[in-house]
């Protein structure tokens, strides 16, 4: 009996070693599962008409810092519908998941654009065909 003990408990030792180890590779993919799990169960959820495509509701939703002051919009009278609702998302997405503020999720949101359209990080293309004159 006290071998089975023994025995489960090394094993519980030795997985929960290996997890730890290799946690970088699979917890990315259970994230993903859990945030898809928590958005589909949130999405009972809307918000009153009005204010979802709004800048008040970009300021609400926490899309706007010092840098990025959507209130100026909002004092002027602005009346364009918003920010990017694809772009809120992502956003909102990053800020979730790398736990940042806005202004770094932003700043890590244009980042990724950049990478998937072929622009280096300091705003110039990486075509190797790119030539600039300064």
């Amino acid at each position: 009996m006290a071998y089975l003990l023994y025995s489960i408990s090394f094993l519980a030792f030795v997985l929960g070693t290996a997890l730890y180890l290799t946690r970088s590779q699979w917890l990315p993919a259970f994230t993903d599962l859990f945030e898809r799990l928590a958005y589909t169960s949130s999405s009972l959820y809307s918000r009153l008409p009005g204010t979802s495509n709004s800048f008040e509701g970009d300021i609400e939703a926490g899309l706007s810092s010092s840098n990025f002051d959507l209130a100026t919009n909002l004092d002027a009278g602005d009346s364009r519908a918003g920010l990017d609702d694809a772009a809120k998302r992502e956003i909102l997405r990053i800020m979730k998941r790398r736990r940042l503020t806005f202004d770094k999720a932003r700043a890590a949101y244009m980042e990724q654009r950049f990478r998937e359209n072929g622009i280096g990080a300091d705003g110039r293309p990486r075509d190797p065909k790119f030539v600039s004159f300064s």
